[in-house]
């Protein structure tokens, strides 16, 4: 446990240090995240198509009920972020659940 302590400490120590500008050699890597975008039940259905699946193919691809699914479409849920996210994945990029080995084509 005191070990912990000392690890949790020194990292709290050195991130003091850095915000006051006494530590100039650290790396900082700074990262920029784009909003989470909506997508609507038209979008939604249209993303569905390009991958070529019914709702209960689709449910089942992003691990939702196909409840869900026909919520989403009919405009009366909205996705959440994460399903929002991976929303935004398919429809930038239609052979991500392949290449991701989430579903295979026979």
């Amino acid at each position: 446990m005191s070990s912990l302590f000392e690890s949790i400490k020194q990292g709290l120590t050195e991130a003091i240090e850095y915000e006051r500008g006494n530590l100039p050699d650290v790396k900082v890597d700074r990262l920029t995240v784009s909003p989470v975008r909506t997508h609507s039940g038209a979008e939604i259905k249209r993303i569905r198509a390009q991958q070529k699946m019914t709702q209960k193919l689709f449910a089942a691809a992003l691990g939702v009920s196909v409840k869900t699914v026909e919520a989403w479409e009919s405009g009366i849920n909205k996705p959440s972020g994460i399903a929002n996210r991976m929303l935004e994945l398919l429809s930038q990029d239609g052979t991500l659940l392949e290449r991701c080995s989430i579903v295979a084509r026979q």
